[in-house]
């Protein structure tokens, strides 16, 4: 219970810092003339940042169980960020057929742009959580000397790192 109780913070964690990011590129939208909406741009692209970050929490959860941020490749992260979007987009298409409008045209509009943004948000998380890692030092005194090694770093010393 306490690993789903982790992950679900750390779910909630990554949705909100996408809707953060969300925010932000409403508002800097909000300031190119010639884009006008009914709804505050800041206020629409926060909620759609927030549930494509919870989306993506899930995906990582299920698609990469155990791996740690060292293993993950940039661009594989930015490709399943790009998927949180694509299925975000999907609720579009849903709601259009309910609606009886065309499928196409929804996805044809929501999906390469949450696609896009959603990528680049998973790439900014990935280099955000990496530089975090480096920064903290895993000895139990704050002393890089007792800092213990990760198991790559030993495999290398040893020469098995190939």
């Amino acid at each position: 219970m306490k690993k789903w109780g982790r992950r679900i913070r750390g779910a909630i964690g990554m949705g909100l810092a996408w809707g953060a990011a969300g925010f932000g590129a409403g508002t800097l939208l909000a300031r190119v003339p010639g884009f006008y909406s009914d709804l505050p741009f800041a206020l629409l692209f926060a909620p759609l940042g927030f549930f494509a970050g919870i989306i993506f929490s899930g995906i990582l959860v299920v698609m990469e169980a155990g791996r740690g941020f060292d293993r993950m490749s940039l661009s594989r992260f930015a490709g399943w960020g790009a998927v949180s979007g694509l299925l975000l987009s999907g609720i579009f298409v849903v709601g259009a057929a309910l609606r009886g409008a065309s499928l196409w045209g929804e996805f044809l509009v929501f999906g390469p742009v949450l696609a896009m943004t959603s990528a680049v948000c998973a790439a900014g998380s990935l280099a955000l959580a990496r530089r975090a890692e480096r920064r903290e030092l895993p000895g139990p005194s704050w002393d890089p000397a007792e800092a213990a090694l990760t198991e790559d770093e030993k495999r290398e010393l040893l020469g098995r790192g190939d």
